[in-house]
């Protein structure tokens, strides 16, 4: 299914027959405050990547979240009845349950143990991508806790903020990926998918090119910003590795291809169209 496609989708786009990502290196546990572009291109200095045209960073929600104090002390929660009565069918924390209500637009699928959620911003994710790890504050009083960290307010503002910071202090034009792990149905396993994106098309829509033997491309269009992330993924990792930016070259993309562009909500199929969720 190929569903509708619309500005946010480049035609004038290539990418090589190498992609080359690195994880940068140097940088420390972000917390609420920080400034992530200064962060970003003090450890590009470490890496000793100078920024071109078509580079795209990738950064995972987390390190947003916690930038932007997005931290949430369970003990402070209060559930309220729909939220019991909730945790109640898929036996999970009443808290927890409250923290993903509110963040979720309406509940796809519940079973016990599972709790999956068409997330405010759109997108269908298990527990509203609210998670217990990698999530506690240095502020963090003793005996506080446990901690949990929500998804930034709009993931798609918040890469808008860090690539007008970069093109600050460089005349490249590129591309903010904001990552996080999603599941998908009928695939075991989570892979990185964008939920922010800036300067970058979220889709590729080849639909008119030749294939190999010159028959038209009638319905393929592919998620960039997806593909970007699930590779950054790789690098970054997902447990202790600390690796909290990517940089990506090798794509080639026009920057007005860019500005059309309605960030990561371009990748999320209307609800009319989703039969799965």
């Amino acid at each position: 299914m190929s569903g509708a496609v619309d500005a946010g989708s480049a035609r004038k786009m290539s990418c090589g027959p190498r992609l080359d990502l690195q994880a940068l290196p140097g940088v420390p546990i972000v917390e609420p405050g920080d400034d992530l572009a200064q962060l970003a291109w003090e450890a590009l200095a470490r890496a000793s990547i100078v920024l071109a045209d078509g580079d795209v960073l990738v950064l995972a929600s987390k390190v947003i979240s916690r930038a932007e104090n997005r931290f949430v002390d369970l003990s402070t929660v209060e559930a309220s009845a729909r939220a019991v009565a909730l945790a109640a069918e898929v036996d999970k924390d009443p808290r927890v349950v409250e923290l993903i209500l509110r963040d979720t637009s309406e509940v796809s699928r519940k079973a016990r143990g599972v709790l999956v959620v068409r997330h405010r911003l759109g997108f269908i994710a298990a527990n509203a991508s609210i998670d217990l790890s990698n999530a506690h504050p240095a502020h963090a009083a003793p005996g506080s806790g446990p901690w949990m960290l929500i998804l930034p307010e709009s993931p798609d503002a918040s890469a808008e903020r860090l690539r007008a910071a970069l093109a600050l202090r460089s005349t490249a034009n590129i591309g903010i990926v904001v990552t996080d792990s999603l599941g998908r149905p009928f695939r075991m396993g989570t892979v990185g998918a964008a939920i922010g994106v800036a300067g970058l098309p979220p889709l590729w829509d080849r639909r008119g090119e030749p294939d190999l033997f010159g028959r038209e491309l009638e319905t393929t269009v592919t998620g960039l910003a997806d593909q970007v992330a699930a590779a950054a993924d790789l690098v970054a990792g997902q447990a202790n590795e600390g690796r909290a930016f990517v940089h990506v070259r090798g794509l080639t993309f026009e920057p007005e291809d860019a500005t059309v562009a309605k960030g990561a909500s371009a990748l999320y199929r209307p609800a009319a169209q989703d039969l799965y969720a």
